[in-house]
């Protein structure tokens, strides 16, 4: 069964380069280059796309009554967002420090870059910053509690579970008492950082 699994890990790896092989050929076909960890438009396509910007007052004409109605609804959850992304920061300063755990790099996945193109009008590029904000935090969070599952309780549910994360193929299965004793050193390691860096664990007797 692990050679199964591991196998489809495998393959999973090689559809990611494959996928990633794909990404280059858009960013050619679409003319544009990474620099910096910012994509860089052509002058030509540049001037392409701000003659195919919507204006404001259009947009918002064409808008349904709906989305203008439900807007502050949508806007409001930038406060319980930020917090929540103030609190994991603090969370893993303070628990993957005293853990000894390896820090999520929050610049991985709260990534904002489509409100620079150069076709969105400035509705748009609100829109668009506040998507990958919003989202950016939540996959940040995401992987903070994996880590942190990982390190506390390494076992898979009974139930089915849809959207797992990426960590939770690993865990030790539902009922196997024995393979979560012996295995869940082993998991924590995982996510500990490395021996240099690593803090001094804690005597459980003291």
């Amino acid at each position: 069964m692990e050679e199964e699994i591991d196998d489809l890990v495998r393959r999973l790896v090689r559809l990611e380069d494959e996928l990633e092989r794909k990404l280059e050929a858009q960013r050619d076909r679409f003319r544009y280059r990474l620099e910096e960890k910012r994509a860089v438009f052509e002058e030509s396509v540049d001037r392409q796309h701000r003659l195919l910007k919507t204006g404001i007052v259009t947009f918002l004409r064409r808008s349904p009554l709906a989305s203008l109605v439900v807007a502050p609804a949508v806007y409001g959850l930038i406060i319980p967002v930020a917090l929540l992304d103030l609190a994991v920061c603090i969370f893993q300063l303070v628990c993957f420090t005293a853990w000894g755990m390896e820090r999520v790099r929050r610049a991985d996945h709260v990534i904002v870059d489509r409100h620079r193109l150069a076709y969105l009008n400035g509705i748009e590029k609100l829109n668009c910053w506040y998507c990958g904000y919003a989202n950016g935090v939540i996959g940040f969070a995401r992987e903070v509690a994996s880590r942190t599952e990982q390190y506390w309780c390494p076992i898979k549910h009974a139930l089915r579970v849809r959207g797992r994360h990426s960590r939770y193929r690993q865990f030790v299965e539902y009922g196997d008492a024995e393979g979560f004793r012996a295995q869940l050193e082993t998991l924590r390691d995982k996510v500990r950082k490395t021996p240099e860096t690593r803090l001094e664990k804690p005597d459980p007797d003291d």
